[in-house]
């Protein structure tokens, strides 16, 4: 197989499998080598199923003989971030206070990429019950970075971003409940939707995040984003929070444009103060739109802080977490999470109460903002990459500021929200572009994310990334 086909998207991989220029078998062997030589470097699986992912290869490749593919996607490999039940699998959260005490049935969404007919060679790394924007944990240690292995994939669907980025499948599963999809995507140079909440069920809905997570793919193309969504968006009756079905298919009208769009540009929404080179790239990146036929205002202040509000629920929802967990096992806890947990045990009803009137008056102010402007546009996060040491939520690097500032606010809301690449600092580390829509305008934030990286003419591979994986080889 050729270097090529590990870059290439899985619209591609799906229309050589058609005309039978591919494989299934050999594409998944390849894949799981692939995985299997970088995992030492870069620490992006909790798990490989070589049998499990080879044998579902198989099947396709019988499916695709008789012209009965499960879908589109058909025999393209992914794999499913480790928050995330898969039947017959541990679900580890990262965590040494975990067990290996196999799923019973499947998410929601993994049993969708499962009905699909996609080989799962493994479970992706995540921070210990994805509490950061970072991907370490103490049951797997660091995951790195394909555009340097110094630096983190973000978070916290690190691992997910890390494979994506590195060739190893054309798309991965993540979720995001404060940034989690759309952070590491920046961090990685990929593509990264949010949907709204709701698009895609979320269940188990056991989390105390439970209303705020949206479940996703982090992708290296725009079609392939779209194409995952109609194969996973649509109601479950297990979530009683899933949106009714829309009828559509997102990659109808993708390439519609945004000619006549009114866009609003916003770079600190009032008070993030982002590092200049982020700044500078993001702005760039947004008057791409403007040479789309777009109008884009710098619209200034949007967004108060979020901590006084939020941080009763950030902190209060993972002491609940805390309280599930035996005392015995406490000592084995990341000990960042563990004191944000234990800061959450203090947290009142009345806290709580008063942060989810706060979440309601920001997604009314939202919805009426999104009266005048069809997008907005922002940064993703305040730096590039961080280095892997980097300590979460520490005064030199607080979730406030530095990790999350420009992505929570539409968890809160549950509106989409998107990353795609705005280019590289001086050091050659991506930045991402955030686009945010209007309430369940998902296809309306694919369709802007369709018609930037037709302008951008941003491809893969990546030379960096080439070069910083030809160095791991070595």
């Amino acid at each position: 197989m050729s270097e090529h086909n590990f870059w290439s998207t899985a619209a591609e991989i799906a229309r050589a499998y058609a005309r039978r220029d591919l494989s299934p078998v050999e594409l998944v062997a390849q894949v799981l080598e692939r995985a299997e030589h970088l995992q030492p470097h870069l620490n992006f699986l909790v798990l490989i199923d070589r049998e499990g992912a080879l044998d579902a290869a198989r099947a396709s490749e019988e499916r695709w003989r008789r012209r009965e593919p499960l879908s589109p996607f058909d025999g393209v490999p992914t794999s499913i971030k480790d928050t995330t039940p898969l039947k017959g699998w541990p679900t580890r959260y990262g965590s040494r206070a975990t067990d290996d005490t196999p799923a019973a049935e499947d998410a929601a969404i993994s049993g969708r990429i499962r009905a699909a007919g996609m080989p799962i060679i493994g479970k992706s790394t995540t921070p210990e019950f994805g509490w950061k924007a970072l991907t370490d944990s103490p049951l797997q240690g660091t995951t790195r970075s394909p555009w340097d292995p110094g630096h983190s994939p973000g978070g916290s669907s690190g691992g997910a971003s890390s494979m994506t980025a590195s060739g190893v499948c054309p798309f991965n599963h993540g979720n995001d409940g404060g940034g989690s999809i759309r952070i590491p995507a920046a961090h990685t140079g990929l593509v990264g939707l949010k949907p709204s909440f709701g698009r895609i069920p979320q269940y188990p809905a056991d989390s105390p995040f439970a209303d705020v997570i949206s479940q996703g793919v982090l992708a290296r193309s725009v079609l392939d984003t779209a194409m995952v969504l109609n194969l996973t968006a649509g109601p479950d009756p297990r979530d009683w929070r899933s949106l009714p079905a829309e009828g559509c298919d997102y990659t109808i009208g993708l390439d519609g444009g945004v000619r006549g769009w009114r866009i609003g540009l916003s770079l600190d929404f009032g008070h993030v103060e982002a590092d200049p080179e982020v700044r500078v790239l993001v702005e760039t990146a947004a008057r791409r739109f403007e040479a789309l036929g777009a109008h884009v205002d710098d619209v200034g202040p949007l967004i108060e802080p979020l901590q006084k509000d939020f941080a009763p629920l950030w902190s209060g929802s993972f002491g609940v977490r805390l309280r599930q967990i035996p005392t015995q096992l406490h000592s084995k806890l990341d000990p960042g999470f563990r004191a944000l947990a234990e800061q959450g045990l203090a947290v009142t009803l009345a806290d709580y109460a008063r942060a989810y009137e706060a979440k309601s008056r920001l997604a009314r102010d939202m919805a009426l903002w999104h009266q005048t402007y069809d997008l907005l546009l922002a940064p993703v996060t305040p730096t590039a990459a961080p280095p892997v040491e980097t300590l979460y939520n520490s005064e030199a690097f607080s979730r406030w500021t530095k990790g999350a500032p420009y992505t929570l606010p539409f968890n809160l809301t549950g509106q989409p929200a998107a990353s795609m690449p705005a280019g590289l600092t001086a050091s050659g580390l991506p930045v991402g572009l955030q686009i945010v829509g209007p309430a369940r305008a998902d296809h309306r934030v694919l369709q802007a994310m369709r018609a930037y990286e037709s302008a951008l003419g941003w491809t893969w591979p990546q030379p960096k990334v080439l070069e910083s994986l030809g160095r791991l080889s070595a």
